[in-house]
């Protein structure tokens, strides 16, 4: 099986002015990558350029052909894009995420009911969103980026604004989802929790990106 990604002397930028540099990295199915930078060192608009959104400058990225499928990709932001005024439930949460996907009702409930136990939320398709805690409402929007079965998950500061309970509690859920043969890509601060479950680390840093593997 063929790399998911592959930067080969990448350029990338905003106009003409650019934001990374001479960028070498693949990443391979089943690999746990995280991406450590101060704000500002160029780790989203990476994840931009992955995603689809940002052309290169210059050089290559190479995707998985599969992966220009919204089935094949999922995505966990940093907190939720919702208004705190806009009362939802989990399962409908979980479920706008399936979006064009042409699930049937039925297989959109499963999927959603799969989810949650997958991130150890059983049963809790009918609380309120809001009602959650900050840790729980992080693991929903894993559930929902799951839900959609991808061959790539890519997390963008995911645990920013949890305790040290629930950041650690998050990172082992990530990592057991690699385990069972997802393929992860985590932007972080944490230094201690990337070493511990990362198979290889980039550090973004003053336009350019050093990559090391890991003995995890």
């Amino acid at each position: 099986m063929g790399a998911l990604i592959q930067a080969q002397d990448l350029t990338l930028g905003y106009g003409s002015t650019p934001v990374l540099q001479g960028v070498n990295l693949t990443v391979e199915p089943g690999q746990f990558w995280c991406w450590l930078g101060e704000n500002g060192a160029g780790k989203s608009t990476l994840v931009k350029a992955i995603i689809g959104q940002l052309k290169p400058i210059s050089g290559r990225l190479t995707r998985d052909p599969a992966l220009a499928s919204p089935r094949c990709l999922g995505f966990v932001p940093q907190r939720c894009e919702f208004s705190e005024s806009l009362p939802v439930s989990v399962r409908e949460f979980i479920d706008l995420g399936l979006a064009g996907l042409g699930l049937a009702r039925a297989q959109r409930g499963e999927r959603v009911r799969q989810a949650l136990a997958e991130v150890a939320l059983d049963g809790l398709e009918r609380r309120d969103f809001w009602s959650l805690s900050g840790g729980q409402r992080q693991r929903v929007l894993v559930a929902r980026a799951l839900a959609r079965k991808p061959r790539l998950l890519i997390a963008d500061e995911p645990a920013a604004n949890l305790d040290p309970e629930a950041a650690c509690s998050l990172l082992d859920l990530l990592k057991a989802r690699q385990l069972a043969s997802l393929t992860v890509i985590l932007v972080t601060h944490d230094v201690e929790g990337a070493r511990r479950v990362a198979t290889h680390l980039a550090r973004f840093e003053r336009g350019s990106v050093s990559v090391e593997a890991t003995p995890c």
